[in-house]
């Protein structure tokens, strides 16, 4: 099944087709000294409960950027811009600053499930094992999403690598999200700052 946002090269496509404040809106939170930033690129109604997660694990002290659909329906197919061409200029401005990011997502399963990737292998196995210590079945490997592609937004930051979350709708809907929000900024709050 295609959608319009299939066919969106980057950012300058869906913001041709879509507008800011009536389909979509862009938070961004900077946070000058925190060499992290938590993003949900596909928050709002567009992957939901993912906002809710990256402000979460955000808190008061880390950068956060939220791209968020706020359509009455219809969300996902026309503002779901797929990770590696994700190219908000406010993202890439924020993700300059930041050594490290982890995206938060959302995708299909009726099992609870958190599947993780990226390219910062250390702090992805930190944050699986963060989660798994939850009791969630988290994989590392052998899922769809291993987010390795150097332009998928989560490995955009100052280092090149990141970490992408993806969290099933039954994750979403009936985990417990404010434990893994904790378990992860844990796992952040703990990173070296220089």
């Amino acid at each position: 099944m295609n959608s319009p946002a299939d066919d969106y090269k980057g950012f300058t496509d869906l913001a041709s087709a879509q507008v800011e404040g009536t389909d979509y809106r862009v938070h961004v939170k900077a946070n000058a000294g925190s060499p992290i930033a938590v993003i949900a690129p596909h928050g709002g109604s567009i992957e939901q409960y993912t906002s809710d997660i990256a402000r979460d694990i955000a808190g008061a002290d880390l950068n956060l950027y939220l791209f968020e659909g706020i359509r009455h329906a219809g969300n996902y197919s026309a503002l779901h811009l797929t990770s590696h061409r994700f190219d908000e200029p406010r993202c890439l401005t924020l993700l300059t600053g930041c050594d490290h990011v982890v995206a938060i997502h959302g995708c299909g399963g009726d099992v609870q499930q958190a599947l993780v990737g990226g390219l910062d292998e250390p702090l992805k196995v930190a944050v699986a094992r963060a989660i798994a210590d939850l009791g969630i079945d988290t994989r590392l490997r052998g899922h769809r999403f291993p987010a390795i592609d150097p332009k998928n937004i989560c490995n955009r930051g100052r280092r090149g690598v990141g970490v992408q979350i993806e969290m099933t709708m039954a994750l979403r809907l009936h985990g417990p999200r404010g434990a893994i929000s904790a378990a992860i900024r844990s796992v952040l709050q703990a990173l070296p700052t220089v």
